[in-house]
């Protein structure tokens, strides 16, 4: 290695070493990253707003973590990197809620549930209606997202999913085991373009709407990579406030507006 008789440059090597460190934590809070740095928060702040308008950093929604941009990362990022599809969804869900005002997640599938990776909650204006936390479990077969996720993914993935769901002994999963009433709601899901909740889905995973209501009421649109479902974007309101005929109406269309963004700006990263 070549020495150089220059000193180097204190506020670049601060900057570097910040970068650093969310490559290898993948995310962090501020206090985190004053714990594995040792520098001041407010040297921190000036750190991360310099970061962040190069690009190089950006701040997930849901907790205000922060997070390596992947348009920096050593490899080309992948639709089906979790964390890029946040990257990629953050400042849409943002520019959502500042248009409608209530909150959304955006949440993908797992084995035989939905789970949620990211939401705008806390910049909604109705910010009192707490959504997620991350990594929150959405019922599959109950929920608007599950049935936005099931209806439109592939049928394969469909059939292995309520392979999972017929076999499995958690009452929420009951409607697994109506064959003929699950085809019905899917078919019926297809058809309107967009998943709605189930009467007796009160937004806990096993429990119905009369022994557990959240008061809440949700739409949800799948995201497409391509040909295929990688996520699903819903949006909740206070079901006394609005139907969801009339949430439709005066807001599906930025809905599904937000998803197809989402899906362009995917497959412009992935070419």
């Amino acid at each position: 290695m070549r020495e150089y008789k220059v000193k180097t440059i204190r506020a670049l090597d601060r900057g570097l070493e910040v970068l650093d460190y969310l490559h290898r934590s993948r995310n962090a809070s501020l206090h985190d990253l004053h714990l594995a740095t040792g520098l001041p928060k407010a040297t921190l702040t000036r750190v991360i707003a310099t970061l962040e308008a190069r690009g190089l950093i950006w701040q997930r929604l849901a907790d205000g973590a922060f997070m390596a941009s992947h348009t920096y990362q050593p490899r080309p990022p992948q639709v089906n990197d979790e964390n890029f599809l946040v990257e990629v969804a953050s400042p849409i869900l943002e520019r959502l809620c500042q248009k409608v005002n209530w909150p959304s997640i955006l949440a993908v599938p797992r084995l035989d549930h939905m789970e949620v990776i990211e939401t705008n909650s806390p910049r909604s204006y109705f910010s009192h209606i707490p959504l997620g936390p991350i990594g929150f479990r959405v019922n599959m077969l109950r929920s608007a997202t599950g049935r936005a996720y099931l209806a439109f993914c592939g049928a394969a993935e469909r059939e292995a999913v309520l392979q999972r769901l017929r076999t499995s002994n958690e009452p929420g999963n009951y409607l697994a085991q109506r064959p003929e009433a699950v085809a019905t709601l899917l078919e019926e899901t297809r058809n309107r373009g967009y998943g709605i909740r189930t009467e007796d889905f009160g937004g806990h995973y096993d429990k119905t709407r009369r022994e557990f209501n959240d008061g809440r009421d949700s739409i949800a649109v799948p995201v497409w990579a391509g040909e295929e479902v990688v996520a699903v974007v819903n949006l909740t309101w206070m079901d006394k406030v609005a139907s969801v005929e009339q949430m439709v109406k005066k807001h599906l269309a930025q809905l599904s507006q937000a998803t197809r963004e989402i899906s362009v700006r995917l497959m412009s990263h992935e070419q």
